[in-house]
Formats: C-alpha cells, sequence, structure tokens
C-alpha cells in the first residue's frame, strides 16, 4: 500500500476542516452562543445594576420554583427507562430479521409523523372520559367508570413515550442490526446460552448506542412542554421547568429569570448526560469483568 505523502495529507486535512465547518458554524451559532447569552441575561436581573446571582438565589429558594426540577426529573427518568428497555427488546428481537418486519417497522415509527399536537389530540380522544377506550372497556362491562388516564402524569408520561419510542427504536435497531452476527454465533458455538450471550456478549457491544439512546431520550424527556400542557396539570402535579421558564418569559416578562431557570435546566440535564457516561462505563466493565481470566 502506497504511503500518503505529506502533500497529500495536508490536502486531506483540509478537505475535513471545510467539510466540518459549517457544522461547527451551526453549532456556535445555534447553541454556544445562545447559551452564553443565556447566562449573561440571567446575571443581570431587572431591578438591580451589574451583575448578580439573585435569580438564581430567588429560584432556589422559591419551593414553588425549584420543585419543578424534581418534577422534570420524576418524569424524564422513568420515562426514559421505559422507552430505551422498549426500544431495546424489540430491536435485540428484529436484529436478524422477522415476519413482516418493514409492515411493523412502519407501524412502530408512524406516530412521528403525526406531531405533538397532533398525536396530543389524538389520546384526549382515545384515552379520554369519552374516549374509544373507555366506551369499549364500559361497554363489555370491563369498568364500571372510566380511568383517569389524562390531564395528568399518566397522561404526559403516554404522549412521550409516544413520542419517543419510534426514534429510539430506529436507533437501536440499526446499531444493533450492525453487530456482526458472527460474533453471537461463535459465543453459540463454544456453548454460551442465550442469557450469557445477550450479557457478556451483545450487552457490552451495544452499550455505545444504549447510552447514546438514553442520553437523547433523557434530553428530549426534560425538555418536555407542549404535552405536560394539554395532557398534564401545568399548574400542578405536570409543571415542568420548562412551563416554569415560560411562564417567567412570556407571563410576567421577566427575561432575566427566565433566563436563569432555563441555565439550571440546562446545568440539570448536562448533569444528566454525565450521569448517563459514567453508568455506561460501569455497566460495560461489568458485563466484561472476569474476560480473559483463567
Amino acid at each position: 500500500m502506497r504511503r500518503a505523502r505529506v502533500g497529500e495529507r495536508s490536502e486531506l486535512d483540509a478537505m475535513a476542516m471545510v467539510c466540518v465547518l459549517p457544522s461547527l458554524l451551526y453549532v456556535l451559532v445555534m447553541f454556544v452562543y445562545p447559551f452564553l447569552y443565556g447566562i449573561y441575561m440571567s446575571l443581570r436581573p431587572a431591578k438591580l445594576l451589574g451583575f448578580s446571582l439573585a435569580n438564581y438565589i430567588v429560584f432556589f429558594t422559591d419551593e414553588w420554583q425549584y420543585r419543578t426540577v424534581w418534577i422534570t426529573f420524576g418524569i424524564a427518568v422513568p420515562n426514559t427507562i421505559v422507552v430505551v428497555s422498549f426500544a431495546l427488546l424489540l430491536a435485540y428481537g428484529m436484529r436478524r430479521g422477522i415476519w413482516l418486519e418493514r409492515t411493523i417497522t412502519t407501524i412502530l415509527v408512524l406516530p412521528i409523523s403525526l406531531g405533538v399536537i397532533l398525536l396530543a389530540e389524538g389520546i384526549l380522544g382515545f384515552y379520554g372520559a369519552r374516549g374509544w377506550f373507555h366506551q369499549i372497556l364500559l361497554g363489555l362491562g370491563v369498568l364500571k367508570e372510566p380511568l383517569v388516564l389524562t390531564h395528568n402524569y399518566i397522561g404526559v408520561m403516554l404522549s412521550l413515550f409516544m413520542q419517543q419510542f419510534p426514534f429510539c427504536f430506529l436507533m437501536l435497531l440499526g446499531y444493533v442490526s450492525g453487530i456482526d452476527p458472527s460474533i453471537e454465533n461463535s459465543a453459540r458455538t463454544l456453548g454460551a446460552g442465550p442469557w450469557t450471550v445477550f450479557y457478556k456478549v451483545m450487552l457490552p457491544l451495544m452499550a455505545p448506542g444504549i447510552a447514546i439512546a438514553f442520553a437523547l431520550v433523557f434530553v428530549m424527556s426534560f425538555g418536555v412542554f407542549p404535552s405536560a400542557i394539554l395532557l398534564g396539570q401545568p399548574a400542578g402535579a405536570t409543571r415542568t421547568i420548562a412551563i416554569a421558564a415560560y411562564q417567567q418569559a412570556f407571563e410576567f416578562y421577566d427575561m432575566s429569570y427566565a433566563s436563569a431557570i432555563a441555565v439550571v435546566m440546562g446545568l440539570f440535564q448536562l448533569a444528566g448526560l454525565l450521569v448517563i457516561i459514567l453508568l455506561r462505563r460501569r455497566m460495560v466493565m461489568a458485563a466484561t469483568m472476569g474476560v480473559g481470566k483463567r
């Protein structure tokens, strides 16, 4: 194989930089600058001169405000675990193809095309007190009175699951299907059972994909806003931190305080991502512990 010359290597590096530059520019304009400007705004309270941490102090000393953090975690973490678990099980079962795979995949990804608002209206029409779900069960005599499945915590979880499951499933299916089948076959040939193959062989290989899926679903769930309003209780049990920021910005017109809440929200999301990365490393270490020992 011919070695690349110094001139050729520099041309490839220059081409790579040209290709990366638009993405880097997009990240700077759409993420870095707004985030830094948000921090700047949060440190300039409306009623004070100069820089101050007053907005953050007010937020963390007001129970009505800081409890939104735990409410948001109470929605985001369970939803992320449920979505990733179901998506992983289904993707693992379909990794080598099944009968009517295209039809099943099409049905599973259909909610992506509906949008949050239309999906919320569908949930209200199907799972509401007078929806089809309750009408069928009441007609069959299974229920004597409708269940409360909307305008509460359950309604928000249903909406988030339907929004994020298709995306997570497609990502994990593509990742799991890309693992070389000969690795799994070799483990089975050596006498490994299904659980051993999954835990000792496949799980370490799937860990990066699972971590990425977990991180993306968590970030999307933590920023829940329309579902918490349309299907939850925006003034009570599902008043998330995004709703708190919205109220300060567009109801009280305090952009400085709203920016502080948004910064707190972003910091908690980054903290969640850090925990996910640490758990991924521990998962791989636990799954591969003892490999190579005699």
